[in-house]
């Protein structure tokens, strides 16, 4: 793990922290390479349509989710950081090439760390105010991004 860990903000901040028995290696492909990326990153029935990562600080992050109806929702962000296996931030405050976003909604934080029995993966979703974060729990944070991980877990393990 990298020294640099996130602090977290109770106020501000979703947490989603799991070991899962799935290597640091296999998580991070999972989260950084579209053909990955379509296969589990909404819950099911929701799918994903398009998926692009471009992993340089400034690089994009689009990925374009679908409703069972189809109706799709485009989500371009910036990715912040990128530590291979270990770290991964993103942010829907920019777009592509640190440009401000008219819609920010919240940054990104993928912890991995290598742990007895698999990973150690810490999900952090932090928000500019408790009314986003509250907005982002009713959503259905914890669920939704529980079981996109374990859809994750079940990927990786084919």
């Amino acid at each position: 793990m990298s020294q640099y860990r996130t602090q977290i903000d109770p106020e501000r901040d979703l947490v989603l922290e799991r070991v899962v028995p799935t290597s640091r290696a296999d998580v991070f492909a999972a989260w950084t390479k579209p053909e990955l990326i379509i296969q589990w990153f909404v819950p099911k029935p929701w799918t994903i349509t398009f998926a692009e990562m471009d992993l340089r600080p400034g690089g994009a992050s689009k990925i374009t989710m679908a409703s069972p109806e189809g109706q799709e929702m485009p989500n371009v962000g910036c990715i912040l950081e990128c530590i291979p296996n270990e770290r991964l931030v993103f942010t829907s405050a920019l777009e592509p090439g640190f440009r401000p976003s008219p819609t920010p909604f919240f940054t990104g934080v993928i912890e991995l760390e290598e742990v007895e029995g698999g990973t150690l993966y810490r999900a952090i979703a932090m928000h500019k105010d408790v009314e986003d974060r509250q907005k982002h729990e009713a959503m259905g944070f914890h669920t939704g991004w529980g079981l996109c991980l374990d859809q994750l877990v079940e990927l990786m393990a084919k």
